[in-house]
């Protein structure tokens, strides 16, 4: 996929969701890429909506594994645990139902 692929028009809130995570390692090394090349600014997460989310403590052991996980794979370390939370939040609601 192209770093500046339009993003599609969705029939629904769920097509959306699927759409964001089929294609959220991809969105994501785009995202890593403008940032370190200066092209992410506050303003402009502001104005797309992508507001920064809350802080979400976890344990030093925790970060530090998720880090080095994220730098094997890549990825920027807070990338990398969004998704890890976002698959465990999906997990949890299949199981819960």
């Amino acid at each position: 996929m192209s770093e500046m692929q339009k993003i599609p028009k969705f029939a629904s809130e769920a097509e959306e969701a699927q759409w964001w995570y089929d294609h959220r390692e991809e969105r994501a090394e785009a995202f890593v890429k403008a940032s370190h090349e200066g092209r992410v600014t506050q303003g402009a997460m502001v104005r797309r909506g992508l507001v920064r989310t809350p802080t979400v403590m976890i344990p030093s052991e925790d970060f530090a594994d998720a880090k080095m996980l994220a730098e094997k794979k890549g990825v920027h370390h807070e990338i990398y645990i969004q998704g890890l939370v976002h698959e465990a939040i999906q997990r949890e609601k299949q199981l819960v139902g």
